[in-house]
């Protein structure tokens, strides 16, 4: 059995679709880009910001920085909220967290972001600790988020935890630090990402994760 359980936040925890598309919108919007198809920008959630702005619309350094700033604009106080949490996550939290588990998020996302996400929802005090982001992108990749993670909570048996996440940099993630890894098909990466990654195991559901653990 795992002791420590790591979640993903975007796509695990919670639906953040409306909230991160309208952040880019506005953001892109900025540039003097439209974009009116919020499905074309679901790629958007999971990576960290910078590199989807490269990646997607070939920003240089500078104006990925600009973006993100733009982007922060709006989620900070509006797009934060534009979220909700998955059926069946809540009552999943609150058996794990009387099973004696730890509860770990480990999130792309800015840390104080994912805490004050996390305090309007009610998860807060299922998780044990939080680890996100730096806002100066100091710690931005998965793996280094992960890695960061298991220093916090003090965790030196790699086989004593697991990652749960629905992209493929969470996979990826776990990898990198030696962690096995729960891919999980009801965010917004597809089979086939999850296990081209890597994913030890795959559930369908919040549910289905109790199977693995």
């Amino acid at each position: 059995m795992y002791r420590y359980l790591l979640f993903d936040l975007d796509g695990t925890l919670t639906d953040p679709g409306v909230g991160i598309t309208n952040s880019v919108m506005y953001a892109l919007k900025k540039f003097g880009i439209i974009e009116n198809d919020r499905t074309a920008l679901y790629k958007f959630i999971g990576p960290p910001l910078k590199d989807s702005f490269a990646d997607f619309f070939g920003f240089d350094g500078e104006q990925c920085e600009l973006a993100v700033k733009y982007y922060r604009e709006y989620f900070k106080d509006t797009g934060i909220f534009e979220n909700i949490v998955y059926d069946g996550i809540a009552d999943l939290l609150k058996q794990l967290k009387e099973s004696g588990r730890t509860l770990i998020v480990a999130t792309s996302k800015p840390e104080v972001f994912a805490v004050r996400i996390l305090k309007h929802f009610g998860l807060y005090d299922h998780f044990d600790h939080v680890a996100g982001a730096a806002m100066d992108d100091s710690r931005n990749r998965k793996a280094d988020i992960i890695k960061y993670a298991l220093e916090q909570c003090g965790v030196s048996s790699l086989s004593d935890a697991v990652m749960i996440g629905d992209r493929k940099h969470d996979i990826m993630g776990a990898k990198e630090n030696g962690l096995d890894s729960i891919g999980v098909l009801y965010g917004y990466g597809d089979e086939d990402e999850l296990r081209e990654a890597g994913a030890t195991f795959i559930a369908e559901k919040p549910a289905d994760i109790l199977k693995y653990i």
